[in-house]
């Protein structure tokens, strides 16, 4: 009998303390989304910490600063910490579907991006529902971008491709505007310098820009080149400098792996 009394009294006590638990669960999770919606200005992530942010009404003085024009009192902001070429090429099918302007693209230097940048891009709207939704954009897009930088220890192989380029590859590279653009971004920044002349070789295609440490990055290790021309010459440069690429960074003994696992070129 004390046995089985025990025994009543210790399951009793399981089922207080699982249903504490439980209720101790859902506070943290109402908590938890208390504090996501809390703040207006928060919009969603992305891979490589990208966060997109909208704000509806700019304060004048960071307006007249920011050198936004009159016209527009919204702006949406995409920032991360790793990778600068992807959500510059989400920003550009961002604005390639809203009403919105590119104000500015920066690609400041962060450690956490190992050889490469980050970026913090400003999208300009009238309507703060065209900020918002260029934002969503951006973010969705950033994961499929995402899957042409190839990282290891060593360094890493950066690789996109549009058929037609638009304002936010204008802005960040001079992109002529509806033509076929490609990046090629290869660190250390040795392996990006092969990586582009192996891209100016295969194909007829123009070099729109070069940069390296010293000269066009936030001194970052990386070589960046841009190329445009006819689609097919563009695509077929970028595929030939990712295997170049590659194949340097597997030699120093390393595997370089797609950030997401689902390369789109």
């Amino acid at each position: 009998m004390n046995d089985d009394l025990i025994e009543k009294v210790l399951q009793e006590v399981r089922k207080n303390t699982e249903s504490k638990g439980d209720v101790r669960t859902e506070e943290k999770e109402a908590d938890s989304m208390e504090r996501t919606s809390s703040v207006t200005e928060f919009v969603g992530t992305a891979v490589g910490d990208t966060v997109g942010l909208v704000i509806a009404n700019v304060d004048e003085f960071l307006h007249e600063k920011m050198g936004l024009d009159k016209k527009y009192r919204s702006i949406g902001i995409i920032s991360d910490r790793t990778g600068a070429g992807p959500q510059i090429m989400a920003a550009d099918e961002a604005v390639k579907a809203t009403n919105t302007e590119v104000l500015s693209i920066e690609l400041p230097r962060d450690t956490k991006g190992g050889a490469g940048h980050g970026a913090l891009i400003i999208l300009a709207a009238e309507d703060v529902s065209d900020a918002r939704r260029a934002v969503e954009v951006a973010l969705r897009d950033t994961e499929r971008t995402m899957g042409n930088v190839y990282g290891c220890d060593a360094g890493h192989v950066e690789l996109h491709y549009t058929a037609r380029a638009s304002l936010a590859l204008n802005k960040a590279f001079n992109a002529p505007i509806g033509k076929a653009f490609g990046i090629v971004v290869g660190a250390p920044a040795g392996v990006g310098v092969v990586m582009a002349d192996k891209a100016l070789k295969t194909a007829n295609v123009d070099l729109v820009t070069y940069a390296s440490p010293a000269g066009g990055t936030s001194y970052s290790n990386e070589v960046i080149i841009t190329i445009t021309g006819d689609s097919g010459a563009v695509r077929q440069s970028v595929l030939a400098a990712r295997e170049v690429g590659l194949s340097i960074l597997k030699s120093m003994g390393q595997n370089p792996v797609s950030t997401t696992g689902k390369p789109y070129i």
